[in-house]
């Protein structure tokens, strides 16, 4: 089962999230701050990433930026921000950043679900693809 990741100093709006993708069968863990939610990246190693972007400590667009550029082995993992910073300004200024989606405030839960199954169904098929790549290239060694 995939391990989602949800990133929110706002706890009623984190329980909402967390609530939500559970009921929808996903499996997750909660970080209450950026820094947090590094740790938690380090520690569980999830398959998804939702985050939020004004939070103490530790920013989400602070969090994509070492994530994407200093941890090359995370870079697969979807990141998705949930935030309540709705300007086009802010949504160009988060996917150029390297988000893989931009989800504002307040939450659309039909939307959201949507699209974080959307997005684990992408990694599924990336996945799939780069282990049918090394059984062949196995195949061809042989």
């Amino acid at each position: 089962m995939p391990l989602i990741l949800c990133v929110e100093d706002d706890i009623p709006i984190r329980r909402l999230i967390v609530d939500l993708l559970e009921a929808d069968g996903h499996e997750t863990i909660e970080a209450g701050d950026g820094q947090d939610g590094m740790e938690a990246v380090f520690e569980h190693k999830p398959d998804l990433v939702l985050l939020d972007v004004m939070m103490p400590v530790m920013d989400g667009f602070e969090v994509l930026t070492v994530l994407r550029e200093k941890h090359p082995k995370f870079a697969d993992m979807p990141i998705i921000f949930l935030t309540a910073l709705a300007s086009r300004e802010h949504v160009i200024a988060g996917k150029e950043l390297g988000a893989d989606d931009y989800i504002t405030k307040p939450i659309d839960t039909e939307m959201l679900i949507a699209t974080v199954n959307s997005r684990l169904i992408q990694i599924a098929r990336i996945k799939a693809r780069k282990q049918m790549q090394l059984f062949r290239l196995y195949g061809a060694l042989m």
